[in-house]
């Protein structure tokens, strides 16, 4: 069993379906289908899992939300984000943009693509 601990310090059982509804919310109006809440689910709920906890801290959830978020959708993933990195300025945003939009152009990128296909 995997426990999730909330900032009240109430203990409860880990839920995909929480995790779900709160990105849902973050992907309101954006172009983000069930099936791929659910697979975002899974991976975070692997996630933990993988670092052999019983009890996690529920901000911890949220952080482990953010990785698979940034690769399903960049604007759901800047209000998810907003929330649980705590922004409090428009500087805030400004630097997530600028990092995603770094992070985005990183892997649109073709392999090799520093190469000149001329041969030159």
């Amino acid at each position: 069993m995997l426990a999730v601990v909330k900032r009240s310090g109430v203990t409860e059982q880990f839920s995909r379906d929480k995790v779900v509804s709160g990105v849902r919310r973050a992907c309101q109006g954006r172009p983000v289908d069930d099936d791929a809440l659910q697979q975002l689910a899974q991976r975070v709920e692997e996630s933990i899992r993988s670092a052999g906890l019983a009890e996690i801290p529920s901000h911890e959830v949220g952080l482990a939300i953010l990785g698979p978020l940034r690769e399903l959708d960049g604007v759901a993933y800047l209000r998810f984000a907003s929330v649980y990195r705590s922004f409090s300025s428009v500087e805030d945003f400004e630097k997530e943009i600028a990092d995603l939009r770094e992070a985005m152009a990183g892997a649109a990128a073709p392999k090799g693509s520093d190469q000149r296909e001329d041969g030159d």
